[in-house]
């Protein structure tokens, strides 16, 4: 899958310890939806399975998610399942990635930034 390895190799030079250790985390996901796509040939178990691998800290804001996250698997899914594998398929995989790591970047920083209430005086 050309999104494992270019998320791969940009893990490789990120000078943030963070986001590469992001990307590998990313990285570990993808290949185990690959392997879920291999276990599950129904697309609703599959997505079932593949919504429930970390994609939040213990999937606890995942179902935030669910809209970009769903496409994504759909596509991971049929390239994983379809004899049409091509660089318009492998195209539309990553565009999907970057909608749902923007989506859920927005989500995770979001509560970061939401400051803590304060106690009544």
């Amino acid at each position: 899958m050309r999104l494992i390895d270019t998320l791969s190799r940009l893990a490789s030079v990120e000078e943030s310890p963070f986001r590469a250790q992001l990307l590998r985390e990313d990285v570990t996901r993808l290949e185990k939806l690959r392997e879920l796509a291999q276990r599950h040939p129904d697309l609703a178990a599959f997505k079932t399975a593949g919504m429930r691998i970390g994609w939040t800290q213990g999937d606890a804001r995942t179902l935030e998610l669910r809209a970009p996250l769903e496409n994504m698997l759909e596509l991971v899914f049929r390239h994983e399942t379809h004899d049409d594998i091509g660089s318009s398929l492998d195209s539309a995989l990553e565009r999907s990635w970057l909608e749902f790591h923007r989506v859920r970047m927005e989500r995770l920083l979001g509560c970061l930034s939401t400051p803590a209430p304060r106690p009544e005086d």
